[in-house]
């Protein structure tokens, strides 16, 4: 989740830094045998244009956790966007040439660096450890039979343990019908992945220690067609002063954009926010991006938000029309003083954990070793694929739990008293921080515990959300009818 691939939180540190890091030490304890075997992870030096148009890479062997990354090599300089001129076939070995990303019949394991390999693929030792694991192609052995699949099958069709719910009234046909529509197709994310490819090699040529990740809705099961894109540049294991060292870096970042980069990146603009980001727009993808410096909450929620999507069918469906909703009705935008996503994401989790028979556990209290905040980012994004899919007895149709979402924040929750809290599974008294002091919504961050809904601090703005949820909750509860609250055709217009 967090996080985009095999490799994800597996950046190409020196071995100096893994022996003088001790912020990320402890390891999951359930993690298979099988999947902590060191492997060669084979990195697709991708040209950018030509990637777009046949999604064909040539293969360069690079062995990450090595003190050598991709762009400290010589050749790596042929990869830059100022080198687009597409190798010789006659420089190119035979069994290198143009292999199809996702070809299951090859020998050799290619990687797209936005989703991990097969589940026995996945995980390393330390870089001293040369253990050769073998190449496994049995998808369907039982072995790979698990609740939250690698995110090598956001690519593919969903596996059986994923398939959505059967829909038998007019109201949850109409949640399905959206969730069809608007959900991120695979199509949509290797565009951002290209985009990533690329520009983490450039990045790389700066900073040879980094590695670029994408997060966010893009990979946490909640994304839409029309998403954008949340990058992580990780400069190093330690923490980052946003303030200074981060701003810093995006600086440079920035600069790269405007000068090297300025025929593919697009209004490349510093944010100094708490969290400053870099937002740009990619001509190649039509995508915006916003990217930040050692933000790596986002890469640890990132895959505790995925394991929530795929360990129960309702809840992506749900989830994706309340954020459509709630766009639709601009309370979707925190530079304007409402919600963002990541904020309404944690607030149909907690419903559906709340109710009186739960939908949803809170995974890090039952799971806690998966979601360990201290873990290594080498493992973050395997541990999902440890838990196993959530039975409950509840029985509620997609529409009438769309309708109690509207109605619990209506008419049950305690804005002025209670804090959201996924991580409990339940309402929580608030605390007496700065952080919560004289807010007007409080959502728990599940891993550093701040404030989610910060940007809403004007009460006009708040008292405009709290509107239109008791509106959205009266229509639905007559009408029976999305179109009511979200016009369907105006959802399919926008597509």
């Amino acid at each position: 989740m967090f996080p985009n691939s095999s490799n994800l939180g597996r950046p190409p540190f020196s071995p100096k830094y893994q022996q003088q890091s001790t912020s990320f030490t402890k390891l999951p304890l359930n993690i298979p045998r099988a999947l902590l075997s060191h492997q060669q992870i084979v990195v697709p030096p991708f040209h950018f244009r030509s990637a777009v148009k046949e999604r064909f890479v040539t293969l360069q062997p690079v062995t990450y956790g090595s003190s050598v990354s991709p762009a400290s090599r010589p050749d790596a300089l042929t990869t830059s966007f100022q080198g687009r001129k597409r190798q010789s076939q006659q420089s190119v070995s035979d069994d290198a040439k143009r292999p199809r990303i996702h070809s299951y019949d090859s020998d050799t394991a290619v990687v797209n660096q936005a989703v991990p390999l097969p589940e026995e693929r996945r995980g390393s030792l330390p870089a001293s450890v040369s253990v050769q694991s073998p190449v496994l192609h049995a998808r369907g052995s039982p072995a790979l039979i698990r609740c939250v699949p690698p995110l090598q099958d956001t690519l593919l069709p969903e596996p059986p343990e994923t398939e959505l719910p059967v829909a038998k009234d007019e109201l949850s046909k109409q949640v399905l019908e959206l969730f069809h529509i608007c959900r991120q197709q695979a199509s949509d994310l290797d565009r951002k992945e290209l985009c990533r490819t690329e520009l983490q090699r450039e990045i790389q040529l700066i900073f040879p220690q980094s590695r670029l990740f994408l997060v966010g809705s893009s990979l946490n099961g909640f994304g839409t067609r029309t998403s954008d894109a949340d990058l992580c540049l990780v400069i190093k294991e330690e923490p980052v002063n946003q303030k200074t060292e981060a701003r810093r870096i995006l600086s440079l970042v920035q600069k790269l954009f405007t000068t090297k980069l300025s025929s593919y990146i697009q209004r490349p603009q510093l944010i100094r926010a708490k969290v400053p980001i870099v937002k740009f727009r990619d001509k190649v993808s039509n995508v915006d991006f916003d990217l930040n410096v050692n933000n790596v909450i986002g890469i640890r929620n990132t895959f505790l938000l995925r394991s929530y999507a795929f360990i129960e069918n309702r809840v992506r469906p749900l989830v994706l029309v309340v954020k459509k909703w709630a766009s639709f009705h601009e309370i979707n935008d925190a530079s304007r003083g409402t919600l963002n996503s990541y904020s309404l994401v944690l607030m149909v989790l907690h419903y559906l954990q709340t109710l009186p028979e739960p939908i949803l556990p809170s995974l890090q209290k039952n799971y806690p070793e998966c979601f360990d905040p201290t873990m290594q980012l080498h493992f973050v994004h395997q541990a999902p694929c440890t838990i196993p899919p959530y039975v409950s007895k509840n029985g509620s149709s997609l529409g009438d739990l769309l309708i109690g979402f509207f109605k619990y924040y209506a008419t049950e929750f305690d804005w002025s008293h209670q804090m959201i809290s996924v991580r409990e599974a339940k309402a929580i008294a608030r605390p007496d921080g700065i952080e919560w002091r004289n807010k007007f919504i409080c959502v728990e961050e599940p891993f550093d515990g701040t404030n989610t809904a910060r940007a809403v601090h004007e009460k006009q703005k708040f008292d405009m959300i709290r509107g239109e949820i008791a509106q959205a909750w009266r229509l639905l509860r007559e009408k029976k009818d999305l179109n009511y609250i979200l016009p369907l055709k105006a959802v399919r217009q926008e597509r």
